[in-house]
């Protein structure tokens, strides 16, 4: 067998074992023989794929039955996906859209920056799971700029805000001259997993309060959320 023969089988046995995981996903046990039957392979064929996937745990197969369905693994690597690949590509379109008129860019990638004088920070405090928040709210907050909140009854009173309008705010606490604003981002699990936050000078952020900036970007969190499979915030305990 040629070099193009054996890369041209080894194709076709990848597809046949994708084909594998997308009859298994339709749910139930499948047979070896329903398996052949459903890709028109003899079932030698079909058993030897199984196999395969059943040593990777992609699926594995009742003794008893000697039936299949999707692994223990699969699991795993799709957590991965959710986790990362989903929300990282996922908001790509939806940020971009949002700061279609934007005037100015910073690059934020990899800068860490404190979470009470951030917007994105707060929302996440404030929608996130209470024990986080309470342990924030009883350490000593730096005092980035001289418009940074630092008093625990003023933070605490602009989260409880934050979650009855759905955003955050700050002014200047975090740099002298911006503003931002940011909404909560939801997991399917209803968890907040991400903030989106829109920036920018504090004269155009603040003018008139600009309230469409905040519908804006909460429409945009709320876009994202819907990608990531949320349908519902669950009630915080």
């Amino acid at each position: 067998m040629s070099n193009g023969e054996e890369r041209e089988v080894g194709v076709r046995s990848v597809e046949r074992a994708i084909s594998i995981l997308d009859l298994l996903a339709q749910g139930g046990w499948r047979t070896g023989a329903d398996v052949a039957r459903e890709l028109h392979v003899h079932r030698s064929t079909a058993l030897r794929l199984l196999g395969t996937l059943e040593r990777h745990a992609l699926v594995e197969r009742d003794q008893r039955t000697a039936r299949y369905r999707l692994g223990r693994r699969l699991p795993q690597l799709a957590s991965v996906v959710t986790g990362e690949f989903d929300l990282r590509y996922v908001a790509r379109p939806v940020c971009e859209a949002t700061a279609s008129t934007s005037v100015v860019s910073v690059n934020w990638l990899g800068r860490r920056t404190p979470v009470h004088c951030t917007a994105s920070g707060k929302v996440i405090l404030a929608f996130g799971p209470a024990p986080v928040r309470e342990r924030l709210l009883g350490t000593q907050r730096e005092q980035v700029t001289p418009h940074t909140i630092t008093a625990r009854a003023e933070l605490e009173s602009q989260l409880d805000a934050a979650r009855a309008a759905g955003v955050a705010h700050t002014y200047e606490e975090l740099e002298v001259g911006l503003d931002a604003i940011a909404a909560p981002v939801f997991g399917a699990d209803g968890d907040v997993v991400a903030a989106l936050d829109v920036s920018g000078p504090s004269h155009r952020l603040r003018a008139a309060g600009r309230p469409d900036l905040d519908r804006l970007t909460k429409e945009g969190a709320a876009d994202i959320s819907r990608r990531l499979g949320y349908r519902g915030r669950r009630s915080e305990t």
